[in-house]
C-alpha cells in the first residue's frame, strides 16, 4: 500500500457530509480530481477503502495515499509574453500546477518550461528554479520567472517590497459594498479545513484593494490588485467578506451558480504585471486577456435576464 500523504480526523463541523465533498474542499481539486482518488482506493476511510459517496463522522479518520509512482506527460509549452536574458513572463494556464509540492512531483510549469528552453535561475530550491511567486493551480495569468541569477534576488526584493504590482480579474458571488474598499486582515491555515486559508489574528498581514468595475444580478467583475501575496490572498480575503471568487467551492461559492456559467474552477485571472526591470531598470508593463472559460462566463452574465438565486447566495 501506498503511503499516505495527508491524514486528518474528521471535524464537527463536517457531520453528515459526503466524503467527495470534504475532499475536494480539503485537497482544493475538482469532484472528479477527487472521485479518481476513490475509484482508485487512494482514499482510506477508517482504515478501509472508501465510496464517494460515503457520509463522514466527527472522528472519523481519513487518509490520502500517494499515487503510485509514474511520470506525468511534459505539459503543453506556455505562451512567453515577455522575455530577455533576465526574466520573462509567462501565461499560465488554468489547472497546471507552478512547481512540485503538496502530491505533484512532475507535469508542472517548471516542466514546461524547461521543455521548451525557457532559461530558468537557481533560487535556492531544485524543484522552484526561476520561481519567484505563484498562482494557485485554478489561477490562469500571468507569472513572473527569474532567468538569471543577477535577477533573482532583485525580483524577490521587489516582490517583498512591494513594488511589483500584480492585478487580476475576478468574478465573485454577490455584489460587495463598497464598490471600493482595501481588505487588510491577517491569514493563515485553517487547522480543521487544511489546505484553506482564513482569517486569524496570529496570521500573516495580508492585504488586498479591490473595485467593483461591472455589476450582475447576483454576482459582480472585481480588478483586484495584491499588496501582499499570502496563499489563497484573493480567494480567502474575498471569501472573508462574504464574497467568493464564482466557482471557488473550496471557499464557498454557490455550486448552482458555477455549474450556470459553466466554471470548473475559481475565475480568478492574473491579468497584469508591472515593475522596474531587475537589472536594467526600464519599466516592464504586460497585459494578458481573459482566456475563454472565463469571457463565456461573463458572457452568460451579461446576457441573463432571471439568473439563478442559490440557496444563501450574496447579493
Amino acid at each position: 500500500m501506498s503511503p499516505a500523504v495527508d491524514t486528518w480526523r474528521v471535524a464537527a463541523g463536517d457531520a453528515g457530509r459526503r466524503l467527495d465533498h470534504v475532499l475536494a474542499e480539503r485537497l482544493d481539486e475538482s469532484r472528479s480530481q477527487v472521485a479518481s482518488r476513490i475509484r482508485e482506493r487512494r482514499v482510506l476511510l477508517d482504515g478501509a477503502p472508501a465510496r464517494k459517496s460515503a457520509r463522514v463522522e466527527p472522528g472519523q479518520e481519513i487518509s490520502v495515499l500517494a499515487a503510485p509512482p509514474r511520470r506525468a506527460p511534459t505539459p503543453p509549452p506556455v505562451p512567453v509574453r515577455w522575455a530577455d536574458e533576465h526574466l520573462a513572463v509567462v501565461a499560465k494556464p488554468a489547472g497546471l500546477v507552478v512547481h512540485p509540492g503538496a502530491g505533484v512531483t512532475d507535469g508542472t510549469l517548471v516542466d514546461a518550461l524547461r521543455a521548451q528552453g525557457l532559461p530558468l535561475a537557481d533560487t535556492g530550491d531544485p524543484e522552484r528554479p526561476g520561481i519567484v511567486h505563484r498562482l494557485d493551480r485554478g489561477t490562469s495569468g500571468l507569472l513572473l520567472v527569474a532567468s538569471s541569477a543577477a535577477a533573482v534576488a532583485p525580483l524577490q526584493a521587489a516582490i517583498a517590497a512591494r513594488t511589483v504590482t500584480r492585478r487580476y480579474i475576478a468574478l465573485v458571488d454577490g455584489v460587495p459594498s463598497p464598490a471600493r474598499a482595501t481588505i487588510d486582515a491577517p491569514l493563515a491555515r485553517e487547522r480543521a479545513r487544511r489546505p484553506r486559508m482564513g482569517l486569524d489574528p496570529e496570521g500573516r498581514r495580508a492585504i488586498t484593494h479591490y473595485d467593483v468595475v461591472e455589476t450582475f444580478t447576483g454576482a459582480a467583475r472585481l480588478d483586484v490588485r495584491l499588496e501582499t501575496g499570502r496563499t489563497h490572498q484573493i480567494r480567502a480575503h474575498l471569501a472573508a467578506i462574504g464574497h467568493p471568487v464564482c466557482g471557488d467551492l473550496a471557499y464557498g461559492a454557490a455550486r448552482e451558480r458555477a455549474a450556470w456559467l459553466g466554471l470548473e474552477r475559481p475565475a480568478l485571472h492574473a491579468a497584469r504585471l508591472t515593475l522596474d526591470h531587475p537589472v536594467t531598470g526600464a519599466p516592464v508593463d504586460v497585459t494578458e486577456p481573459l482566456p475563454a472559460d472565463l469571457e463565456a462566463a461573463l458572457a452568460v452574465l451579461r446576457d441573463a435576464t432571471d439568473p439563478p438565486a442559490p440557496p444563501g447566495a450574496t447579493s
